[in-house]
């Protein structure tokens, strides 16, 4: 009898808790909708103003950090935590994790520069704090760069920031710098002729600047030229592949014999 008046007695507080759980999850799972619904209007708001991608993801990241940390204050005052105090407590411990993490409040500060003055955005391809690869995304913390070999790199926008940045999509196009070497008793003119029209051909390459084929230095092999077409950064790597496979085939092709050493022996004579 004792356990029925007690199962009794607790039946109501239990339901009510049963409730209010209920309750709160599904406050949880609309406050997510909501939020993803909101970001997703901000999205495409900006979007229709063609504001750029960079400046738009980093506007929803805060949108979103904002929006969740009204939806975790709303369900502690469904649950009757008092809000007042939870929002001091949250002050106090916010201004205690920004002492501690300073470089995260550096960082937010760096990515809000990095988005102010513009030195890349997403899409732009750079070296900068030790890493190369194509911008993906500009977080509020972070910049994740993708690798020429598809390696994902998240740097810190401070450190990024803080460094010397070479954009390399700043302008329209980009030179190829590539060498060859002349055998002694190949006439530099003559291969300079053969190389600058077959450099106009390969594809992607532009013709405004035209391609550089120049004397660049000598050596103990003979002349060295300098090789230089020109494109778009998007092109480079196949450019600079294809330009190498154009002088081999060029060279093969005039029948150039391989570049050797040339040694200076007493009495005047030379050996190879």
């Amino acid at each position: 009898m004792d356990v029925k008046i007690w199962l009794a007695s607790i039946a109501p507080v239990a339901t009510a808790i049963g409730f209010k759980v209920v309750g709160g999850l599904v406050l949880y799972l609309i406050g997510r909708w909501l939020i993803g619904a909101a970001i997703g209007v901000l999205s495409r708001v900006l979007t229709a103003r063609n504001l750029d991608a960079t400046l738009q993801r980093y506007i929803a990241n805060i949108l979103g950090v904002g929006l969740n940390i009204v939806l975790v204050v709303a369900i502690l005052g469904y649950f009757g935590v008092e809000t007042t105090s939870f929002a001091a407590l949250l002050a106090g411990v916010g201004l205690a994790v920004g002492a501690a993490w300073s470089g995260l409040l550096a960082n937010f500060a760096a990515g809000a520069f990095l988005i102010i003055f513009r030195p890349y955005k997403v899409g732009d391809y750079i070296v900068g704090a030790g890493v190369e690869g194509t911008v993906t995304e500009i977080g509020l913390f972070n910049t994740l760069i993708t690798a020429p070999d598809n390696v994902a790199m998240i740097v810190g926008n401070s450190k990024v920031s803080g460094d010397i940045i070479k954009n390399y999509s700043a302008h329209a196009h980009r030179r190829v710098d590539r060498t060859a070497q002349l055998a002694f008793g190949v006439d530099p003119l003559e291969a300079i002729a053969k190389l600058k029209p077959a450099l106009a051909a390969i594809p992607n390459v532009i013709s405004d600047p035209a391609p550089d084929v120049e004397i660049l230095d000598f050596n103990a092999m003979g002349t060295v030229l300098a090789v230089r077409p020109y494109c778009h950064t998007n092109h480079y790597w196949q450019v600079y592949f294809d330009t190498n496979k154009l002088i081999a085939a060029t060279f093969g092709a005039a029948g150039y014999p391989a570049p050797y050493v040339v040694e200076e022996l007493r009495g005047g004579k030379a050996k190879s």
